[in-house]
């Protein structure tokens, strides 16, 4: 489903909080992992620095990514290095244009004032300015110094809304779960005033039935009522889930820079991290 994993780093720690999460999910899928570092300067010093640097990280990561290699006759997970000059996000977004069936894996930089989370530029720019590229974004700020010791995506939350743009994240979901033996519980939010809590509980048991036809998941669904994104944001932490895995409508012609009203919110409000597909 991901054949290339792409982790845009900018020689900080903040930035290296997705590492663990490509890792995981590169070794289980498998896919190859792309360290990318976007510099904005070619001064002889910085860049004998960053080689030091990426040269640790590239080894760090192919030591780690190796301990969810389970069967001992399967190579090495493959772990590349790519240097770009320019603008952070618009490099980021052109090199995954030129690969595959990309994931961008990236981390939010910090927390401050009265939000909940405030998104660092970069990460921000290339999930609003990306054109179809998944992202996965990792909260920065809640990053553990003993993260690599223990599975990090054991559950997943996927909000729902009935229609085939927002289902279009399953058979991406699906598949991770499937390879990394995650729990999945899908949810459908319905209006407080309105009584269609028996057709949204319809709606996602036999969706449940389907997609335990054909692959071999726990699969869990709740009914939630009031704000859509609220509920979602809510519900993760009440579920204590790994990821929240979701569409969004991307780009339009009126805001090129848009994303779902719901997607934006649990982007900016959210505590766990997220998974965007663009429909």
């Amino acid at each position: 489903m991901f054949e290339k994993i792409i982790v845009p780093l900018d020689c900080s720690k903040l930035a290296e909080a997705a590492l663990p999460y490509a890792e995981e999910l590169g070794a289980k899928m498998p896919s190859g992992i792309f360290l990318l570092s976007v510099i904005g300067s070619e001064d002889h010093e910085k860049l004998r620095n960053y080689y030091n640097y990426i040269k640790k990280i590239k080894e760090a990561t192919s030591h780690y990514a190796g301990k969810y290699i389970e069967n001992e006759s399967r190579e090495l997970l493959d772990v590349a290095t790519v240097r770009r000059t320019g603008d952070p996000a618009k490099k980021i977004i052109e090199y995954a244009l030129e690969i595959d069936f990309p994931l961008i894996i990236m981390a939010s930089h910090g927390q401050t004032g009265m939000s909940r989370w405030t998104v660092g530029s970069v990460a921000d720019k290339v999930v609003r300015a990306g054109s179809t590229q998944a992202v996965m974004l990792i909260r920065a700020n809640d990053s553990r110094s003993d993260i690599r010791e223990k599975r990090l995506l054991r559950k997943a939350l996927v909000p729902l809304d009935g229609s085939f743009k927002s289902e279009s994240v399953i058979p991406y979901i699906c598949n991770i779960a499937l390879k990394l033996k995650m729990e999945l519980t899908f949810l459908k939010v319905v209006s407080q005033n309105g009584n269609s809590e028996a057709d949204a509980k319809t709606y996602l048991q036999d969706m449940c039935k389907k997609i335990q036809d054909m692959v071999d998941v726990a699969i869990d669904y709740k009914v939630g009522a009031g704000s859509v994104a609220e509920t979602i944001i809510d519900l993760a932490d009440e579920l204590t889930v790994d990821l929240v895995a979701m569409s969004t409508r991307g780009m339009n012609r009126n805001n090129p820079l848009s994303l779902g009203s719901v997607a934006q919110k649990v982007f900016l409000a959210g505590n766990t991290p997220l998974l965007l597909i663009r429909k």
